[in-house]
């Protein structure tokens, strides 16, 4: 059975002298490795096309629950996020993060809306147009929404006031409360919430796809983002990635 998709590579392993595997992201069939003969020769005609991160038309065949590469198109390298050690680390922790993540998915849902989600990210982070904690931020936060991780942020959840001077975010449990209603203390898994900080929150996980990367915030704000986003990520995964430990290392030198 011959299956045509758009995918993007976001894992290679070897395989025998010449051969390598690849796990694609599609848009049809969400995760699938596929053998690629002669992938690793430097003349290797799908060499580009099936580079880590590449963005291609695949044409695979399918035999039993094996795919095997007949032909590929590519779309976009993304060749930039190997030249910069910082942002091949974090690409590296998206496309880890994803693929942990997406083989639990629904597979009855549509992966399109998750595979622009990777693509635009991509794009942002190779061409600086965003500061690249702002990126990973949004697309762990925007990821775990997609996937039925929502946090509810619409309101309090007990008397669904819509702000306060002070909320507070329960990371555990996804739940907000204004100040009133808040009767424990902040702490590692609950924090309290400004303004800019909720607002910036909200966006992320609510906001149309088109709109989603509009968003600017202060160097302040985005540390309080950035750290609300790490722990939220980690609390409902449950599992650390050493990929995003490599791209912290080499962000603190």
């Amino acid at each position: 059975m011959l299956l045509t998709t758009m995918g993007v590579v976001i894992g290679e392993r070897v395989y025998g002298e010449n051969d390598k595997f690849i796990d694609v992201f599609t848009k049809d069939y969400g995760i699938i490795e596929v053998t690629v003969k002669g992938g690793r020769k430097l003349n290797s005609k799908n060499a580009s096309a099936t580079a880590l991160f590449s963005y291609s038309k695949f044409c695979v065949s399918k035999r039993g629950e094996r795919y095997y590469l007949n032909s590929s198109e590519i779309e976009n390298t993304f060749y930039d996020l190997r030249l910069d050690v910082k942002k091949l680390a974090l690409a590296s922790y998206f496309a880890e993060l994803l693929k942990y993540t997406v083989l639990s998915y629904d597979s009855d849902k549509s992966y399109e809306i998750i595979l622009k989600l990777f693509l635009n990210t991509l794009y942002y982070l190779e061409k600086d147009t965003h500061k690249i904690l702002l990126l990973k931020s949004v697309f762990e936060f925007r990821l775990l929404s997609e996937i039925g991780l929502i946090p509810n942020l619409i309101g309090c959840c007990s008397c669904n006031a819509y702000s306060d001077h002070k909320m507070h975010f329960d990371i555990l449990e996804g739940k907000l409360y204004c100040d009133s209603c808040f009767s424990g203390t902040d702490g590692y898994n609950t924090i309290s919430l400004d303004e800019g900080t909720l607002s910036a929150l909200r966006h992320i996980s609510l906001s149309d796809m088109n709109i989603l990367f509009n968003i600017k915030v202060s160097d302040r704000l985005l540390s309080e983002l950035n750290k609300i986003t790490d722990r939220y990520t980690l609390a409902h995964i449950n599992r650390n990635f050493k990929t995003l430990e490599y791209f912290k290392k080499i962000s603190e030198l």
